[in-house]
């Protein structure tokens, strides 16, 4: 008797239709790098391209293409606005700090908007770019109620900054003696900046309860970006969610009115005031010369700073305005384009504010500098004629710039005007 032993059935005998897939090989023949029947391509290019639609990062810096040179525009230009604003910034927050007869009313002010622009060029301008470039977004839904919330919070305290000094150099042409003027207490100080800090982040507290992050496939890649968009969330209490509402129809027009007319006004009348007193007053009496110049070196700094946040602002109000009437008839590649260039106007004022700074006040650029040639081992000079020469220039602008506000009868040890080397 003869027994016939049947073959071993594979599973593409048991189920014909797996013979057509290319995945239906066997794992030792996967090892082998066995072709796949039918096809004859290596699985596992398959599994390669099922592991990369899972993460869904788009690179388009790699390889280069004639998309990618956007990407590396892009790249360029926030590289040099990063590294010329956390400079200029951190250079304007040292001074002050470590300076004695800086520590001012004025200057307090001034680094204090010094310090914003650092948190919003070391932390937004990171994650907008990283979104624009792989079209994830970085921190994912914390990203999109923190970075607006910042960015409204700065425009805040820039506003309520330019009204303060304004007001200053209001006080200081209506005060009967102007060249010596009262000594303000740290309390005082102290209390000016809660003031703009405090009013600044509870008006821009809605901005985290407006937005959320979104999801959409494109049709192109079938790759799925995050975006952020102005939704308040359905979770909200029915209150909260009334009020979210309500600022988010009237958001448009509150931006426009606090955060864009009221400085502008402000520092425009604060200007045409001071400038009336001081014309009546140059007839009356003859002032000091240096006392005048470093009046007018104060105003300049007011109006430059005032010039320089109302060009970087308009663009945002002019394209709120106009999306808000034309929105319909634009596709969401402009919009998105749009919200970019206006987020890269603001991060070019947080970069340019502090180089205006240094420019336009004396006392704080001459401070940049002699920090700056203290540093630099090739600009060192002898030390007894820098120490004559700081301590001229010190006794100098003490006797003529109202930067420093600290007693002079018993100052302390004399030293350079940057921070100690």
């Amino acid at each position: 008797v003869q027994v016939e032993f049947p073959r071993p059935l594979n599973s593409a005998s048991l189920h014909p239709t797996k013979a057509l897939l290319p995945s239906s090989t066997d794992p030792s023949e996967q090892q082998q790098g066995v072709p796949t029947e039918g096809k004859g391509a290596d699985p596992r290019a398959n599994l390669t391209t099922v592991s990369d639609k899972r993460l869904q990062i788009q690179n388009p810096l790699y390889p280069v293409t004639e998309n990618s040179y956007s990407a590396y525009a892009v790249m360029f230009l926030s590289l040099i606005v990063f590294a010329v604003g956390i400079v200029g910034n951190l250079s304007v927050m040292c001074i002050v700090w470590h300076n004695y007869y800086m520590k001012s009313a004025w200057n307090s002010i001034l680094a204090s908007l010094a310090f914003w622009d650092f948190l919003i060029l070391f932390f937004c301008l990171p994650v907008v770019i990283f979104n624009e470039i792989t079209k994830k977004r970085l921190l994912g839904d914390l990203s999109c109620r923190m970075v607006p919330f910042m960015e409204v919070s700065l425009l805040g305290v820039t506003t309520f900054s330019l009204c303060a000094l304004g007001i200053d150099r209001f006080h200081a042409a209506t005060s009967p003696q102007a060249s010596a003027r009262p000594i303000e207490q740290c309390q005082s100080i102290i209390a000016k900046l809660a003031v703009i800090w405090v009013g600044s982040m509870t008006l821009s507290v809605p901005e985290i309860l407006l937005w959320q992050l979104a999801q959409d496939t494109s049709p192109v890649s079938g790759m799925v970006t995050e975006y952020c968009t102005m939704k308040p969330s359905s979770s909200l209490p029915e209150s909260v969610y009334s009020l979210v509402l309500t600022y988010q129809n009237a958001r448009m027009w509150w931006y426009f009115g606090c955060y864009f007319c009221l400085p502008i006004l402000f520092t425009v009348s604060c200007q045409l005031v001071t400038r009336r007193i001081s014309g009546t007053e140059k007839k009356t009496e003859c002032r000091g010369t240096k006392h005048s110049q470093c009046e007018r070196h104060l105003n300049c700094t007011i109006i430059g700073l005032a010039i320089i946040y109302g060009l970087c602002t308009t663009p945002e109000n002019v394209c709120n305005i106009v999306v808000a009437y034309m929105s319909p008839d634009m596709s969401k590649q402009t919009l998105d384009l749009l919200n970019l260039i206006n987020q890269f106007f603001l991060f070019f004022k947080c970069s340019v504010t502090p180089v205006l700074l240094l420019c336009l006040c004396r006392p704080l650029g001459q401070a940049f500098m002699d920090c700056c040639c203290c540093c630099c081992e090739g600009c060192s000079p002898d030390t007894a004629s820098s120490e004559g020469s700081a301590d001229t220039k010190l006794k100098t602008e003490m006797s003529s710039s109202i930067f420093f506000d600290k007693p002079r009868e018993s100052p302390p040890p004399l030293l350079a005007l940057g921070t100690p080397c």
